[in-house]
C-alpha cells in the first residue's frame, strides 16, 4: 500500500496524474469456512470469473438489487414474454395493459421465433412493486406461453 501511495504521490508532483472518474477498490481479507471457500472457488469457474474478487463484487451486487427489489426501491429491467402472435386476443391485452404502465415502460422489441412464436421484451424503470405488477398482468394474459422479469439496478 505504501508503495501505491508513493507512486501518485510521484505522479501528483510531476503533474502526471490525470483524474479519471473511477471508483477506489479497497483490499480486505475474509475468513470463510472451507465448505464456503470450495462454493465460492466453484462459483468462479462455473461463471467464469476472473478471480474471487470479481465473482465476490457481483454476488454483493446482485444482493443489493435483490435488496432494493423487496424494499420497492427504483429499479430497471426486462419482461421477456413469449406468445402465440395468431391469438389476437393476447396481443389486444397485453397492449391494453401496457398503455395503463406506459410512465414504466422505455421501450419494446418484437421477434420472430418462428411462424406462430414471438418473443417480446420490454424495458421498464420505476419502482419494484410497480414492475412485478405489470409483468404479473402480462403474464397471466390466457394463451402467454411464457414470462419473466428480470430486475437490475436503475442508477
Amino acid at each position: 500500500m505504501t508503495y501505491y501511495i508513493f507512486l501518485i504521490h510521484l505522479f501528483h508532483s510531476n503533474t502526471y496524474l490525470h483524474k479519471r472518474n473511477t471508483m477506489t477498490v479497497v483490499r480486505f481479507g475474509v475468513s470463510l469456512e472451507e465448505d464456503l471457500l470450495d462454493a465460492l472457488d466453484n462459483y468462479v469457474k462455473e461463471n467464469k470469473f476472473a478471480n474471487r474478487s470479481q465473482a465476490l463484487r457481483q454476488l454483493i451486487s446482485q444482493n443489493l438489487v435483490e435488496q432494493n427489489w423487496e424494499k420497492n426501491k427504483l429499479v430497471a429491467g426486462a419482461i421477456i414474454l413469449v406468445y402465440d402472435h395468431h391469438k389476437s386476443d393476447l396481443l389486444l391485452k397485453s397492449m391494453e395493459i401496457q398503455h395503463d404502465y406506459h410512465d414504466s415502460i422505455l421501450s419494446s422489441q418484437h421477434f420472430h421465433l418462428d411462424s406462430d412464436n414471438c418473443l417480446e421484451i420490454i424495458a421498464v424503470k420505476g419502482f419494484a412493486g410497480n414492475l412485478k405488477e405489470l409483468s404479473d398482468k402480462l403474464i397471466a394474459i390466457k394463451g402467454m406461453q411464457h414470462g419473466k422479469l428480470v430486475m437490475s439496478k436503475a442508477e
